[in-house]
């Protein structure tokens, strides 16, 4: 097997992956996943379709992600793992489906409009 590369995106969070066969390595940007997410959720966010296709261990994953904060980057990479699971096996798909994880999530932060203090909220409006 080469190497397969896929693209997640998340918010503002741009993840490029590039899997290999392997013995379950994690390199983001340069470092080893624990080291890069502090927290142990946004680990198991990065396994979470490996465990779901029972292919953990299995896979070297070298990653560079830019943008956005750690949660964004973290979703950003699981739908770029999820997708390259996918095209190594369509079995993958009916697995990963349903749990939303090839669902690319649009929502962004919406942009502050001239005249206004934010995006939504105006400047308090006098009668008199």
């Amino acid at each position: 097997m080469d190497t397969i590369h896929k693209i997640g995106r998340r918010k503002t969070s741009v993840a490029r992956i590039y899997l290999t066969q392997g013995e379950g390595k994690f390199n983001i940007n340069g470092k080893d996943a624990k080291e890069y997410f502090c927290t142990d959720q946004l680990v198991y966010k990065l396994n979470q379709p490996f465990l779901l296709t029972e292919s953990e261990g299995s896979y070297d994953v070298k990653v560079n992600v830019v943008g956005g904060g750690i949660t964004g980057q973290a979703e950003a990479i699981r739908l770029a793992i999820s997708r390259a699971l996918c095209h190594i096996d369509a079995e993958n798909r009916l697995k990963l489906k349903p749990e939303g994880l090839l669902t690319r999530d649009p929502r962004m932060v919406e942009r502050k409009k001239f005249g206004q203090k934010k995006a939504r909220k105006k400047f308090q409006f006098s009668k008199r």
